[in-house]
C-alpha cells in the first residue's frame, strides 16, 4: 500500500469517528452516509456517494442496480451499515465491490455501535 492511500485511510477513519462521536449509534445508515460524506468532503477529499458499479458479463456491463456508498479519491471504497453486528454477507459485499471495482482498500463501517473502533473493518483485496 502506498503513502498516500494510508494517509487516505487515517483521514477515513478519523472522519468516521467524528460522525459517530456527533451522532452516537442508532440513526439510519442513510444519515450516517450523508453527514460522513460531509466529514470527508470538509477534509478536503474527493467523495463519490452512490456510485454505481456494473457487473461485466461476456464483455458486457449490465446494470444490476450495485450501488457504492461512498468512494473516496478514487481509491478506497466504503461500505456504511448500522445494525446489531457485522454478518459475513457484508464482507462479501464489499469484497465484491473491491473486485469489480478494481480497487485494493475497503472499509465496512457499522455505525450502530457504542465505540466506532469496534464498527470498522479494514479489508484489503
Amino acid at each position: 500500500m502506498n503513502e498516500n492511500l494510508e494517509q487516505v485511510a487515517t483521514q477515513i477513519v478519523d472522519a468516521a469517528i467524528a460522525v459517530h462521536r456527533e451522532l452516537g449509534p442508532g440513526l439510519l445508515e442513510s444519515a450516517y452516509q450523508g453527514c460522513l460524506e460531509y466529514e470527508l468532503r470538509s477534509r478536503g477529499l474527493r467523495v463519490v456517494r452512490e456510485m454505481s458499479m456494473p457487473v461485466v458479463y461476456r464483455n458486457v456491463k449490465i446494470d444490476c442496480g450495485y450501488r457504492i456508498d461512498l468512494v473516496v479519491e478514487d481509491l478506497i471504497i466504503i461500505e456504511i451499515k448500522s445494525v446489531d453486528g457485522l454478518a459475513p454477507i457484508h464482507t462479501a459485499q464489499l469484497l465484491t465491490y473491491l473486485k469489480l471495482s478494481g480497487l485494493k482498500l475497503g472499509f465496512l463501517m457499522n455505525f450502530n455501535v457504542q465505540l466506532m473502533k469496534d464498527g470498522l473493518k479494514r479489508i484489503i483485496h
